[in-house]
């Protein structure tokens, strides 16, 4: 059976498989009918199901992701790590820097935007680790702590994540010539039962975990937005004001979508690390320069030591919430991201070999986060601790005006609008960005791998997103959305592993010479196609 085979050539759904998008469309509106019809409630609910999962499943989300990580680097140093993502003398189809800037854009722009001050100066005045070493809250040891914890949940563990899952696409759709989209992941396990009932559900379980692993991201970056909006406009911040930012990013996401990757999404991302440098440039040089060098290295060095241990470390402590406030969504978020960046990773990493797409994605990117989080929560904490202070109480107050806190109180007035502004500007497009790579993601799925999906599913999906985000909001704000993303990750994390068991199966078979499927051709020709119409286009 051939995947095209199993789309519809006519009517609404042409160019989907109709079964998967009447299902996810169904998934969507039940969701949104449950939590509109009576909002206390359906908040109830996810409350629940949140602190169900902190108490009883902690131990399980710290275990996957650590397992994950560690297959990653065995993969990359293993005998298949000289294995090409294509043909073996195919070269890459992305230049290094825009392959970095849609990487870093799609996995972690709004969120590090949101976090990296808010959570640094949370950590710096209490956490598990501090109380373990007897280091006092307000302190220069606080301080470097509270950087060690951020950077664990900025760093390897979470990018494992997204790697392996890219990984996995890539090798299978690239060199194995199967449909780019999830199921393709277990064929070493399934054979061709993946374009049967087990193959669209392990596809309907990864839009069902990128529409609430997005629809969190869109959130938080909506809500700093209005914070952005009301410091240099005095917009109000309210969740009216942020429903309608979301209605009016989601139709530029759209667009964005629409365009595909060459064009919108390629452009987006690269001006995205553009601003993202004059902004760095910006705390690094009128902050306190010598600090936040001196602090970067220090840092990196102390994650390095101490990262596996604290990959490991899981509270003993009875009804103990830190850690399911803080690591568990992280890792619940991560995996719940897992389809959306793992396949638009997968998308644009053609042509690298396997050890060349390991090392680099678990390097560069880390470090490019890592920089970002030492200038900015380090300004912060600089300030905190030698400074003027009052970002602590700015943060307790509303964390999503923790970054243009710091900006006012880096203290050059006469950058304090246009640092700030350019920052809201940051956030617009990274939200845009976001919102465009999911919307392409969850129709490349509905369309069996199709790398150019049918553009009215864009449209549709690209505003469903907005309107995910929107629900999410009225119907409990951030508690909500990261309820939601912890929940989305759980059946996903199941789905992870059996990809790492099967990716090691097929590199086996491959070694083996065993052929999968006849879809390589049939791949190159649809490849071929694409080309074509391009250049007349």
């Amino acid at each position: 059976m051939q995947p095209n085979e199993l789309l519809a050539n006519k009517g609404m759904f042409k160019g989907v498989h109709p079964g998967m998008g009447v299902a996810s469309i169904a998934m969507v509106l039940a969701f949104v009918i449950f939590t509109i019809s009576n909002v206390e409630f359906a908040n109830g609910i996810y409350s629940d199901i949140k602190s169900w999962i902190q108490a009883t499943l902690g131990w399980y989300y710290v275990t996957v992701v650590s397992l994950v990580l560690f297959f990653a680097i065995w993969v990359a140093f293993s005998r298949f790590g000289k294995l090409r993502l294509g043909k073996d003398d195919e070269k890459p189809e992305f230049g290094f820097f825009t392959w970095f800037a849609m990487l870093f854009s799609c996995a972690i722009g709004t969120g590090i935007l949101f976090w990296s001050i808010a959570e640094p100066i949370f950590h710096y005045q209490g956490n598990p680790f501090m109380d373990m070493a007897n280091i006092a809250a307000g302190s220069a040891e606080a301080a470097q702590m509270a950087m060690r914890v951020t950077l664990f949940h900025w760093g390897l563990h979470g990018w494992a994540i997204y790697i392996v899952v890219g990984l996995t696409l890539a090798y299978f759709t690239y060199r194995r010539g199967l449909p780019l989209t999830v199921r393709s992941a277990l064929y070493p396990l399934l054979g061709d039962k993946i374009y049967g009932p087990i193959g669209h559900a392990v596809d309907l379980l990864a839009i069902f975990s990128t529409l609430f692993g997005t629809a969190t991201t869109l959130g938080l970056g909506v809500s700093q937005m209005n914070a952005g909006l009301n410091y240099l406009f005095g917009l109000e911040i309210s969740t009216s004001v942020q429903v309608v930012l979301i209605v009016v990013i989601s139709i530029i996401g759209t667009l964005s979508a629409i365009s595909g990757v060459e064009k919108g999404i390629k452009l987006l991302s690269e001006w995205n690390i553009r601003i993202s440098l004059i902004l760095i440039l910006f705390f690094l040089l009128a902050g306190p320069t010598v600090f936040l060098l001196g602090m970067f290295t220090t840092s990196v060095g102390d994650y390095v030591w101490n990262m596996i241990p604290m990959g490991f470390w899981s509270d003993p402590e009875p009804g103990a919430q830190w850690q399911g406030w803080w690591t568990i969504f992280y890792w619940g978020w991560w995996l719940s991201w897992g389809p959306l960046v793992g396949m638009f990773i997968a998308r644009i990493s053609r042509g690298r070999t396997i050890r060349q797409f390991l090392l680099t994605a678990l390097t560069i990117p880390p470090l490019g986060g890592f920089l970002w989080i030492v200038i900015f929560g380090g300004t912060a904490l600089h300030m905190e601790l030698y400074g003027v202070g009052g970002i602590v109480d700015a943060v307790n107050s509303d964390m999503t005006l923790a970054l243009y806190s710091t900006i006012e109180a880096i203290g050059v007035d006469a950058l304090t609008w246009p640092m700030a502004a350019l920052a809201t500007l940051m956030i617009i497009s990274w939200f845009v960005t976001s919102a465009d790579s999911g919307t392409l993601v969850i129709c490349t799925i509905l369309s069996l791998g199709d790398k150019n999906p049918p553009q009215k599913f864009r449209m549709i999906w690209g505003l469903g997103l907005g309107g995910i985000s929107a629900v999410l909001l009225i119907a409990g704000g951030l508690k909500a959305l990261q309820t939601m993303a912890i929940a989305a990750a759980l059946p996903f994390s199941v789905v992870l592993l059996l990809m790492c068991v099967a990716l090691v199966k097929g590199f086996r078979d491959e070694a083996e010479g065993i052929e999968y499927t006849s879809h390589a051709n049939n791949q190159k020709t649809k490849d071929e196609d694409h080309k074509t119409q391009s250049a007349l286009s």
